[in-house]
């Protein structure tokens, strides 16, 4: 999918929050394939999650927390949390599987695939799946 073609699905799901005006917006993003050694870097995590509260608008609220936990290997990895005054930012980065799951949940509106893209180039993820949902 080209620029383009992302700007017009972000532009479509923008669109839709003004007209239904639903409480919230939650995007989660599974990413694929991510760069190792950023996704067990701590200040790298942060620094993603600051970057990206700049790219959307979206004002933190507190520090970062990265916490590097899982006793199983499957799961073992960083969890992330970030609070925003709009609700919430969260993450949970899988080590074994070179996966990352982050969740965006915001009452006040942004672009979805503009997120995700800014992930992919971020983690060098070599691909990702997306689910936006309003909440009412």
């Amino acid at each position: 999918m080209d620029k383009e073609e992302l700007n017009q699905k972000d532009a479509t799901y923008l669109d839709k929050y003004k007209r239904d005006k639903p409480w919230g917006l939650t995007v989660s993003i599974d990413l694929k394939d991510c760069s190792y050694n950023k996704m067990v870097d701590a200040e790298y995590i942060k620094q993603f999650v600051k970057d990206l509260c700049e790219l959307i608008d979206m004002k933190r609220f507190g520090e970062t927390t990265v916490v590097n936990f899982g006793s199983e290997e499957r799961v073992a990895g960083f969890s992330m949390t970030q609070l925003i005054e709009t609700s919430l930012i969260s993450a949970h980065f899988a080590n074994a599987s070179r996966a990352i799951y982050l969740d965006v949940f915001s009452c006040k509106p942004f672009p979805p695939y503009k997120v995700a893209e800014f992930a992919k180039e971020r983690f060098e993820a070599s691909r990702y799946s997306i689910n936006i949902n309003f909440r009412y």
